[in-house]
């Protein structure tokens, strides 16, 4: 498990990538480009990125809260967290700035992109504080991390197959690609009752319901950037409720959050 210390080399690997300008940027993705600092804030420091990790990273907003939230609500003797998709290092940054956490360990199976988050930990100074796996998350948790996994907090921001999620008004996360919401939650479920999915903001939530039961609640937190809708945060067993903050208990309690 390696950890990376400078933040200062150029990127030289094929595909990794610190655009200057949008017009460096293939066309299909420079309508990010007005989001890069929302992204990350220190992004004219250097970060890398991939072209699909532009779409694919939790906005640093975002993240600060969803790592506050987890922080203030996991159990006290909970002092590890594995991010089970680390990407290109949005979560797991978030998590170390945090200063909650005595050992996160990042999982990235694209070892371009994990190149990605290593080099942009440093960049946020957090790269000692995080422990590195490349491999898929699965085999990662099943092989090396078994034993502390059990006590561990996961996280996991899955991919979606892509943008296309936002043409449905509700999305099946049957169909959610690589992994469904099925693929996720039981062997997530199965290491540790201590999870917090990232889902799409459109997910269906007759089947996030289907998992919960009278006696063992689910919370689905709605996050919300410059008022516009993100994405479902579904907890098990991590509350995060705020004191008096309204909800809709039905199967799972409803909750929208503000990450800025």
């Amino acid at each position: 498990m390696a950890r990376i210390s400078s933040a200062t080399d150029a990127p030289d690997q094929d595909g990794i990538h610190h655009y200057d300008e949008s017009s460096e940027m293939p066309a299909e993705i420079q309508k990010y480009w007005h989001q890069r600092y929302d992204i990350f804030s220190k992004y004219d420091e250097g970060i890398w990125m991939t072209d699909d990790t532009w779409f694919g990273v939790t906005p640093e907003p975002v993240a600060s809260v969803i790592a506050s939230h987890i922080a203030e609500g996991s159990p006290a003797d909970k002092t590890v967290l594995i991010d089970a998709f680390a990407g290109a290092g949005g979560n797991t940054i978030a998590f170390a700035l945090s200063g909650r956490w005595q050992r996160i360990f990042a999982i990235e199976k694209d070892p371009k992109v994990l190149a990605c988050a290593k080099h942009n930990a440093a960049v946020y100074g957090v790269s000692n504080k995080i422990w590195w796996i490349q491999g898929d998350c699965f085999d990662v948790l099943k092989k090396r991390l078994k034993a502390v996994a059990k006590e561990a907090v996961i996280f996991a921001s899955p991919p979606w197959g892509g943008p296309g999620y936002r043409d449905d008004e509700v999305f099946d996360l049957s169909l959610m690609q690589p992994y469904s919401l099925s693929d996720l939650y039981v062997p997530f479920a199965a290491f540790t009752p201590t999870f917090v999915l990232f889902l799409p903001r459109s997910s269906d939530l007759n089947q996030i319901a289907k998992y919960t039961s009278k006696d063992h609640p689910l919370e689905v937190t709605h996050y919300c950037m410059h008022g516009a809708s993100k994405r479902w945060s579904k907890e098990d067993e991590i509350q995060l409720a705020e004191p008096g903050a309204r909800s809709e208990h039905r199967r799972v309690s409803l909750r929208t959050r503000q990450g800025w």
